[in-house]
């Protein structure tokens, strides 16, 4: 389908939507968009929208485990979170954080909060973070999931130019099954997903 002078497909067998490879941002236009974020450690609004995923996962780990947000931003509000939690946490970003150290795992435990969206290589990361997870380790997803398609063409996540593409819960649940993994929606728009022992 196209959309203001976008071009979108359809996967067909895990339901995901993609912009057309060729229209993908360059990594310059990204870094730009993003810079625009707002993203400060200490904004309670922001914390708030971080512990949809946060709460749903945190009582699944242990004291002093290992956590990895991948995709943390220029404010890596998660990692705190994560720490004040008693856990032992990280941030990976390409562009605010590009430390290649920390893509070695293991890792008892994933985050990825408004990260997939963005993915020009959606396959290719998820085989990434199943290599840095230990096992039974879990891997957390927020993002908004699409779910209606008449609406496809004004939804606001759509309109932001890093967003690329887009998952359905059958999308995750079929990347689960993929690996091997149980998958999980405790709540709207977030996805657990457990790599077997």
């Amino acid at each position: 389908m196209m959309i203001a002078e976008r071009d979108y497909w359809r996967c067909r067998r895990c339901e995901a939507t993609f912009l057309e490879p060729s229209q993908r941002p360059d990594p310059e236009t990204e870094k730009t968009e993003y810079d625009q974020h707002d993203n400060d450690v200490s904004d309670p609004g922001y914390r708030r929208f971080l512990a949809r995923l946060a709460d749903e996962l945190v009582p699944r780990l242990g004291p002093g485990d290992r956590v990895l947000d991948f995709g943390c931003g220029p404010g890596p509000a998660l990692v705190a979170m994560l720490r004040e939690a008693g856990l032992a946490a990280w941030g990976y970003d390409p562009f605010y954080a590009p430390d290649d150290g920390l893509l070695e795992g293991p890792y008892e435990a994933i985050t990825c909060t408004e990260v997939v969206e963005h993915l020009h290589d959606p396959a290719g990361t998820f085989r990434l973070l199943d290599q840095l997870l230990a096992p039974g380790g879990w891997l957390g997803v927020m993002t908004c999931f699409q779910t209606d398609d008449d609406r496809f063409a004004n939804w606001h996540y759509r309109r932001d130019p890093t967003h690329v593409v887009f998952y359905r819960e059958a999308t995750l649940q079929w990347v689960a099954a993929r690996f091997g993994w149980q998958c999980e929606v405790p709540r709207k728009d977030v996805a657990l997903m457990r790599k077997p022992r």
